[in-house]
This record gives C-alpha cells, sequence and structure tokens, in this order.
C-alpha cells in the first residue's frame, strides 16, 4: 500500500506503464507513470476543493468520473471516502456506492494492456435512488502545465451537397475569445497548458473518435472513445471539453446524454495510449 498525500493508494503494473488509484477515496487515477521513470504524467492537486454543502469536495489530481452535465447536487457529491477496490485479472475496479441525495454509484474500471503502454477505462454510473435522471459519464484527467492539448476537427462535409455545418465550439462564460492559450486551426483546435489567471473551457465534438495531450517532451497521451452523432451530449453537444487554469489543464471526455431509470447503468469507455517522440507537425495526420 502506497502514499498520495496522506491518502493510500493502490498500485498496477504491466511492464510499460504503472498506474496508482486512491485505495478509499474517489474513484481517482492519481498517477500515470512510464515504468521506469518517477515522472507523473497526471497532475497533482491535493490541495484544492471547495466546500459543499455535503462537505468539502477535493480534486486530488488524475482522473476522475464526474456526472454530467455540471450540476452541483449531482456533479459535487465528495468522494473523500468509501470506496472499494476489487481487483480484476488485469487491473483492478473502484467502486464507489451512492451517497446523499443525488443517488448516483459510480464505479471506474481499470484494464492494463498486456505488453503495451495502453489502458482501458470504463466509466459506470448507476442510479441508485428514486428517480429518473437524465445524465451522461464524464471522464476528466487532470495534467500538468507545459504541453498542448490537440482537438482534432472535420475538414470532410458531412452530407453529399456540402451545405450544412460540420463543426461546432462551445465556450463557458469566463472564457475570452482572445486568450493566447486558444489556437484554432481548420484541422486541429490547440490548446495550450499555460497558467493565466483567468481560467478558459471550450467543448466541442469530435467526431474522430480521439483527442490528445503533447507533453514538452514529446510524449503523447492519446485518450480515444466511442462516437455516437446520432445521439445528444451535454453542453451545446459537446463530447471532448478542454479546461486550462493557472495549476493544470483538463482533458475531457463525456458520454451521450441517456434517461436511466431507478437499477439501469449508463457506462462511457476510453483508452489512453502513450507514444514517445511525437513531433507536433504529425498531429493532424495522427490516427491511434
Amino acid at each position: 500500500m502506497g502514499d498520495f498525500y496522506g491518502h493510500a493508494t493502490g498500485t498496477i503494473a504491466n511492464g510499460q506503464v504503472r498506474l496508482v488509484y486512491l485505495a478509499t477515496a474517489g474513484p481517482r487515477i492519481v498517477g500515470l507513470f512510464r515504468e521506469g521513470s518517477e515522472r507523473n504524467l497526471l497532475a497533482e492537486t491535493p490541495e484544492l476543493g471547495w466546500e459543499t454543502p455535503a462537505g468539502t469536495l477535493r480534486l486530488y489530481g488524475g482522473h476522475r468520473l464526474w456526472v454530467a452535465p455540471e450540476v452541483p447536487a449531482y456533479t459535487y457529491v465528495p468522494d473523500n471516502e468509501g470506496v472499494v477496490v476489487t481487483a480484476l485479472a488485469d487491473g483492478v475496479s473502484l467502486c464507489r456506492p451512492a451517497e446523499g441525495a443525488a443517488g448516483i454509484g459510480k464505479t471506474l474500471e481499470i484494464h492494463l494492456h498486456p505488453d503495451e503502454a495502453v489502458v482501458s477505462l470504463l466509466h459506470h454510473l448507476d442510479n441508485e435512488g428514486e428517480q429518473t435522471v437524465e445524465i451522461a459519464p464524464w471522464a476528466i484527467t487532470q495534467l500538468p502545465l507545459g504541453g498542448t492539448a490537440f482537438l482534432p476537427q472535420p475538414v470532410e462535409p458531412v452530407d453529399a451537397d456540402g451545405l450544412r455545418p460540420n463543426r461546432q465550439l462551445a465556450l463557458w462564460p469566463y472564457s475570452d475569445w482572445e486568450d493566447p492559450r486558444f489556437r484554432p486551426g481548420n484541422e486541429l483546435i490547440l490548446v495550450d497548458g499555460q497558467p493565466r489567471e483567468r481560467a478558459f473551457k471550450l467543448g466541442t465534438f469530435i467526431r474522430h473518435g480521439w483527442a490528445g495531450y503533447l507533453y514538452a517532451d514529446g510524449t503523447l497521451l492519446a485518450k480515444t472513445f466511442a462516437v455516437e452523432p446520432e445521439r445528444r451530449y451535454p453542453d451545446l453537444n459537446s463530447n471532448v471539453e478542454v479546461y486550462v487554469w493557472d495549476r493544470f489543464l483538463e482533458l475531457e471526455t463525456l458520454g451521450p446524454l441517456t434517461r436511466l431509470e431507478p437499477g439501469q447503468r449508463v457506462s462511457h469507455r476510453e483508452e489512453w495510449r502513450l507514444h514517445s517522440d511525437v513531433p507536433p507537425a504529425t498531429i493532424a495526420a495522427f490516427a491511434p
């Protein structure tokens, strides 16, 4: 059993990557390491959080599972204890039963590839309450500053005549069009992980099924996910979002909105792949 700023942790590894998770809080992944390296590829923010009617919500850092859309009663439920850890043949399951009025239980399954730097994550939301809710799984990865988020954009038309729009962008009230970290392009939207006093956030719909974060040393973390264009997504139909502030950048993927009856589950899958020595100029043509 390890330790993350006073919180008990567990570890899984496959010879290529090593993952550290909180053993009692979360579910959270708080460490992603190349085997043999002590550099955490995830941000560490154990001191960040805020007070809610149900207690202190702590971010911790790393990767977390939230409930979308962002409604405090559902999204800001503190998860500082109560996680049940179950060993899997190729990883671990982190389950936190529902607590409070929201009635939403969370489970994060972590599966490691046998011999590659690949991690599969299954995010489950369970309606353990008595009311029907319309929600979506929201997979949020906090990353250290210094790199750049890459969001591929479609260049081809979506209809035979090329008359319908093929791109969209959602901005939050605090987002400034002239923020220097925001670099839109025809094939890629880039968001630089640089600190500024004012936060910036955008959402978009990515049909390519992947988004990535390129670290300063050329390491690329590519997140792949399923795309269901016929369904409705949160936040003006966003399936990928980026948030950057003065301590971290968050690369987020979302599942489609689902009307969840009591006793039902909705799931969202991500796959992480680590690539080395990736030139920025090749990102537009990158296909995980």
